[in-house]
C-alpha cells in the first residue's frame, strides 16, 4: 500500500507500508498493529481407519530413531513399492510423536510420479517457511535455502517429505536444526542420501491376519465371519498388499448384497485383476504401477516388460542379460534400476523377484508394447539359456551318461552360474520351476526339439531329487515332442527315462508298458544298447512287483545284450539289480543272514563297484558300495559295513542326492539294529525319517514304525525301502 505523507508541525499515524514521497518535519510516529500469531504447524495426514498391524515395523522405526547421535539431525528413508503404506505407516508414527516436536510437525508431498512432473524443491521451501511465519520468501533459490536453514536451527521439528522421486530432491530440504526429524517416503530405495546419513525402512507386505483385519474394519466382521473362505481368498489374491485390500474392501462394502465369491471370481483373472482392484474416485493399483512405469529409463522399461513375460519366477542377472541380448554388466545395472524403484525385489545375492500384482502390470505392459514377435525372440532366448546351462549342469553331474545332441537358435555366450557339481545341483533344484515352466512352453509353441532337449538336460534333477510330479509330466512332454519331430532316438531316451520315474513312483505297470515300447522301438532300430536299457527297465519293474523270477530273466537278457555291445557300464549296472534281489532273499533267510544269497549279493556288489570305479562313475559305485556294506553286516562284519555305508553316505551328501542319503542312513540304522546297538539305531532311523519327509512321507512313516519298534526284539530289517520308491539305475542308451 502507497501512501503521500507531507505533514508540517503535526503528527500522523500511518498504517501499513509507506513510502516517503516528499519532506517532511514535526514529529511522526509509525505505529505497527501486531500480527495474529500463527499456530505452531501440524500439518501431518490423518491417519486410515483401516491402519492396522504394522507394529513390527513401527518398532522398527522407533529403533532407527534411536541410533542417530545426539548431534545429527535423524534422517530416515521408508521405501516400497506403490501401495504398500508408506505414507499411511509415517502418518501413524510421527503422530505418535507430537509431543516431542514442539515447534511443529511439517508435510508436504513432492509428487514423485504425478503427470505434471515432480514438486519443486524450492516451492515446497516456502511452503514449510510461511508455515513457520516467514512472511517474506527470498526470490532467489540460494537464498530461501539459508534463510530455511536459518529458520530451521535449533527448533524440534519433524519433517515428513512424502512420494520423493530422487535423493536430490530431498536433499536441498534438509533442515538446519539438530533436535529435528527428517522422514522420507519414496517408492525408490534413495541410496543416494546414504552420503547425507539417512538410515533405511524398506516396508513389506501385510500379514494375512492384517489383511483380514482391514476388510473386517470395512465390510464388518458379521460378514468376514460368515464368508470366512471367500475373504481369505481375497486377501490372497491381493497378495498382501495394503492398496490393494483396502480397494477391494471399498469394493465389498458398496456391494452389501453381493456375495464376498465374486470379487474372488474377478480376481482370480489375472488379465482382469488389477481392473477389479480399482474404485471410483480412487488411486488404482494399476495407475500407481503406471506412475512407477512412466519415469523409468527406456531399457529399464523394456526389462521389467521382458521379465514379467518370461516363464520364469526367479530372475537373475544372466537371465536378464539373454532376455534383452545385452551384455551381464549392462543388464546388472538395469536390474539395479528397477531395484531402486521397488519394482523388482532382489531377495538374496543376483536373485530378485516381482511382487505378484507388479508382475501383472508389467505383463500387461509387455503384451501393450512387446510385439508378438520381440516377445517370442524374447521367451527363445531364455529357453536356450535354459537348455544351455542346465546341459551344464548334467555335464558336471553324470559326465559318463550318454545325452542326446543339444541344437540352439539362440547359442548363449555367458559363462554358467556354478562351477562344480553341488553348484549345479542347487542351480537346478531353485530353478526347478522356472525349468519345467520353459518345458511347457517349449510344448506350447512346438519348439520340439528344444522340449526333449531339455528334459533329456534335466535327468540329474529327477534323479538325484526325486521330483515323481516332475519327472513324469517332463517325460511325458519329452516323449510327445520327440515324437512329432520323428527322432526315434530322442523318443526312446524318453520313454526309457520317464519309465525310469513311473517305476520309482510305484506306478509299475506303467513303466512296463514304457519300457516295452521302447525295446519294440529299439529292436526295430537295431539298436542293441537300446534293447539292453529297455530290458534292464522291465526287469527292475518287475522286481519292484516282487516277481523275482520275470525280474532276472530280463536282467539276465539285459547283462546279454550289453556284453555283446561291450557296454561295461550297463552290465554293471544289471548286476546292482541282481544283486538287490539277493540281498532281500538273504535279508529274509534267517537272522544272520550268512548263506548262498549273501555270498551271491556280496560277489555282483563287488564286481559292479569295481567295474562302476575304472569307468569313474563314481555316483553308480557309491550305491553298489553301500549295498556292498549291508551284506557285510549280515555276513556279521559290523566294522566293514559301517565303514562301506559311511563312505557311500559322504559321497551322496557331497552329491547332494538327499533321497540315497536318507537309503544309506536307513540301512546303518538296520546294520545297528541287528547288532543291538538300539541308540545307534535311532540316530540312523531318525536322520532318515527327515530326510524322507521331505520326499516322501510314506517312506518317512514306515521308518517312523521302524523306530516305534525299536523295543522289541533284534530282528533283520528290510532296508532298501519301500518297492514303490526304489531307484533302478539311471538311464542309459
Amino acid at each position: 500500500m502507497r501512501r503521500d505523507v507531507n505533514a508540517i508541525g503535526g503528527s500522523a499515524r500511518i498504517h501499513g507500508t509507506s513510502i516517503q514521497a516528499g519532506d517532511v518535519s514535526g514529529g511522526i510516529h509509525v505505529h505497527a498493529d501486531p500480527a495474529a500469531r500463527l499456530p505452531v504447524p501440524r500439518q501431518l495426514l490423518s491417519v486410515t481407519p483401516l491402519f492396522t498391524d504394522r507394529e513390527n515395523d513401527l518398532s522398527a522405526l522407533a529403533a532407527l530413531h534411536a541410533r542417530f547421535p545426539e548431534l545429527s539431525t535423524p534422517l530416515i528413508v521408508v521405501s516400497g513399492p506403490p501401495g504398500i503404506g508408506k505414507t499411511a505407516l509415517v502418518s501413524r508414527w510421527l503422530r505418535g510423536m507430537a509431543e516431542r516436536f514442539p515447534d511443529g510437525q511439517l508435510y508436504a508431498d513432492l509428487r514423485g510420479h504425478a503427470e505434471d512432473g515432480p514438486a519443486a524443491p524450492g516451492d515446497v521451501m516456502s511452503q514449510f517457511l510461511r508455515a513457520l511465519g516467514v512472511v517474506q520468501v527470498p526470490h532467489a533459490l540460494d537464498e530461501r535455502a539459508a534463510l530455511w536453514r536459518s529458520v530451521t536451527d535449533g527448533l524440534h521439528l519433524s519433517i515428513m517429505l512424502d512420494n520423493v522421486l530422487s535423493a536430490a530432491q530431498a536433499r536441498s530440504l534438509l533442515p538446519g536444526g539438530r533436535p529435528g526429524l527428517v522422514v522420507v517416503t519414496s517408492r525408490y530405495r534413495l541410496t543416494g542420501l546414504r552420503a547425507d546419513g539417512a538410515l533405511y525402512h524398506e516396508l513389506g507386505l501385510l500379514e494375512q491376519h492384517a489383511a483380514v483385519e482391514i476388510l473386517s474394519r470395512g465390510i464388518g466382521a458379521e460378514r468376514v465371519e460368515r464368508e470366512d473362505s471367500a475373504v481369505r481368498q481375497v486377501v490372497t489374491l491381493c497378495a498382501g498388499l495394503p492398496l490393494a485390500v483396502c480397494l477391494a474392501s471399498a469394493r465389498l462394502a458398496s456391494r452389501p448384497r453381493q456375495p464376498v465369491r465374486t470379487m474372488v471370481e474377478a480376481l482370480e483373472q489375472d488379465r482382469g485383476r488389477l481392473a477389479a482392484l480399482a474404485v471410483e474416485g480412487e488411486l488404482s493399483v494399476y495407475a500407481a504401477l503406471d506412475e512407477s512405469y512412466a519415469v523409468l529409463a527406456p531399457e529399464a522399461a523394456r526389462l521389467y516388460r521382458c521379465l514379467a513375460l518370461l516363464p520364469a519366477r526367479e530372475l537373475d542377472s544372466r537371465l536378464a542379460a539373454v532376455a534383452l541380448g545385452v551384455p551381464l554388466g549392462e543388464a546388472e545395472r538395469l536390474l539395479d534400476v528397477l531395484v531402486e524403484a521397488n519394482l523388482v525385489e532382489d531377495t538374496g545375492p543376483d536373485a530378485y523377484r516381482f511382487h505378484d500384482l507388479v508382475r501383472l502390470h508389467a505383463e500387461e505392459r509387455g503384451r501393450a508394447e512387446e510385439s508378438p514377435t520381440a516377445r517370442e525372440e524374447t521367451s527363445r532366448r531364455v529357453a536356450d539359456w535354459h537348455l544351455h546351462t542346465a546341459s551344464a549342469a548334467q555335464a558336471l553331474l553324470s559326465p559318463i551318461q550318454f545325452t542326446l545332441g543339444r541344437t540352439y537358435v539362440y547359442e548363449p555366450d555367458l559363462p554358467c552360474p556354478f562351477a562344480d557339481g553341488s553348484g549345479a545341483l542347487a542351480w537346478l533344484e531353485t530353478r526347478r520351476a522356472d525349468l519345467m515352466a520353459t518345458v511347457r512352453t517349449a510344448d506350447e509353441k512346438r519348439w520340439d526339439e528344444l522340449a526333449w532337449q531339455l528334459v533329456d538336460a534335466l535327468w540329474p534333477l529327477f534323479h538325484r531329487l526325486r521330483h515323481y510330479d516332475l519327472w513324469i509330466e517332463a517325460h511325458t512332454i519329452g516323449r510327445r515332442a520327440a515324437h512329432r519331430t520323428g527322432d526315434r532316438r530322442a523318443e526312446r531316451q524318453m520313454l526309457n527315462s520317464g519309465a525310469i520315474g513311473l517305476n520309482a513312483a510305484g506306478r509299475t505297470e506303467d513303466a512296463i508298458d514304457w519300457f516295452t515300447q521302447s525295446l519294440r522301438a529299439a529292436r526295430e532300430a537295431g539298436d542293441t544298447r537300446d534293447e539292453g536299457q529297455a530290458l534292464l527297465g522291465i526287469g527292475a519293474a518287475h522286481r519292484e512287483a516282487g516277481r523275482f523270477p520275470e525280474a532276472e530273466v530280463h536282467l539276465r537278457r539285459a547283462i546279454s545284450a550289453w556284453e555283446t555291445a561291450g557296454y561295461e557300464r550297463g552290465v554293471a549296472l544289471a548286476r546292482i539289480i541282481v544283486g538287490e534281489m539277493a540281498l532281500e532273499e538273504a535279508e529274509s533267510e534267517r537272522p544272520g543272514g550268512a548263506g548262498g544269497s549273501a555270498e551271491r549279493a556280496a560277489e555282483l556288489f563287488a564286481r559292479a563297484h569295481e567295474a562302476l570305479v575304472a569307468l569313474n562313475d563314481p555316483y553308480d559305485a557309491a550305491r553298489a558300495l553301500a549295498f556292498s556294506g549291508r551284506v557285510s553286516a549280515l555276513r556279521d562284519a559290523y566294522d566293514t559295513a559301517v565303514e562301506r555305508l559311511g563312505q557311500a553316505l559322504r559321497f551322496f551328501e557331497s552329491a547332494g542326492s538327499t533321497h540315497w542319503q536318507a537309503r544309506v542312513s536307513e540301512m546303518l540304522g538296520a546294520c545297528a539294529r541287528e547288532h543291538s546297538l538300539p541308540d545307534a539305531a535311532r540316530e540312523h532311523w531318525e536322520h532318515a525319517r527327515r530326510l524322507y519327509a521331505s520326499q516322501s512321507p510314506s517312506n518317512a512313516q514306515r521308518v517312523g514304525d521302524l523306530l516305534a519298534g525299536l523295543g522289541g526284539a533284534s530282528r533283520p530289517v528290510d532296508s532298501a525301502g519301500p518297492r514303490e520308491e526304489r531307484p533302478t539305475g539311471p538311464s542309459e542308451s
